[in-house]
């Protein structure tokens, strides 16, 4: 009923940006504001809190294994796809792969891992492997391609300048070294952060009903494809992964379901900005979405 209750939550907060974004009350400028400060604030807020509070363990390290091991195996599937089958030149198979792999931790992630499985620390693992790995790697690749020059300085520092990597990090010192920050610096931070999902949610209903429909031309079996990739070979790998370093109990439920997130909003921005698969990209994001409803629920009822 807990868990019911949670979708159930998130579910109407989410109708509820939707019916204002349809009432006209609020507009797409308005969820890119929520978005960005969601982003830049209020998300970095909550997930150095969290961080702070989290015990270092095994399973944290495990965790941060398992996911590394499904995008390596979701992503290298699509690859190979795309390479051999469609014969996809190596920016639009980059941007595939992206699709196929990077999850939509920092926003309906922190969500659902703060709200339903309460503890916003179960994205960390997935978040780390995307901004530290993940996208320094495939920027690098896309700007050599598309733009004539590497820019490796700026993609070296990439993550650094990511507020929710520093977070990550800034919390992970914090409670490995057993710091504490003083009140009148814990208590502004943690109220800052109680806004973060709220204003995650909004945004992402508002998204939803102003943001573009589904393509109605071609891709359809490249986007079943990513669709198979993302929300059942991402998540099984995790969970065998996962089986196999010995985690269990609520840390594999956190690991399964971060790995059934679908594909984050921001490849789509990638991909515009590099002008590479962008109607993939954009389908991508909305499929998946769509279908990794039912797949997080049944992941959660089946190991929770």
């Amino acid at each position: 009923m807990a868990l019911l209750n949670g979708f159930v939550t998130l579910a109407l907060v989410i109708g509820l940006g939707a019916l204002l974004a349809h009432l006209r009350v609020v507009t797409e400028t308005t969820q890119r504001e929520l978005s960005s400060l969601a982003f830049w604030v209020a998300a970095p807020a909550l997930i150095l809190t969290t961080m702070a509070r989290t015990d270092l363990d095994a399973a944290l390290v495990g965790s941060t294994v398992a996911a590394l091991a499904s995008v390596v195996v979701a992503g290298g599937a699509y690859a190979a796809y795309a390479r051999w089958w469609l014969h996809r030149d190596l920016e639009e198979l980059l941007v595939g792969v992206l699709c196929s792999t990077y999850v939509n931790a920092g926003n309906l992630g922190l969500a659902i891992a703060g709200y339903v499985l309460g503890n916003a620390a179960a994205v960390v693992p997935a978040i780390l492997v995307q901004l530290l790995l993940l996208q320094p790697l495939a920027l690098a690749v896309l700007e050599s391609r598309t733009r004539g020059r590497t820019g490796l300085l700026q993609v070296a520092t990439q993550p650094l300048r990511t507020p929710l990597t520093v977070a990550s990090i800034a919390g992970l010192v914090l409670s490995a070294t057993g710091w504490q920050l003083p009140t009148a610096v814990q208590a502004p931070i943690e109220l800052v952060g109680a806004m973060a999902i709220p204003a995650m949610l909004l945004a992402y209903g508002i998204a939803l009903r102003l943001g573009p429909g589904l393509a109605e031309a071609g891709g359809r079996t490249e986007l079943g494809v990513i669709v198979a990739c993302k929300l059942v070979l991402q998540p099984l790998t995790a969970y065998a992964v996962a089986v196999l370093l010995g985690i269990g109990g609520p840390a594999l439920v956190a690991v399964v379901v971060t790995a059934s997130l679908p594909t984050a909003q921001n490849i789509f921005i990638i991909a515009s900005r590099y002008r590479r698969a962008e109607t993939l990209a954009r389908d991508s994001v909305l499929l998946t979405t769509l279908a990794s409803v039912p797949v997080i629920v049944g992941a959660v009822l089946v190991l929770g």
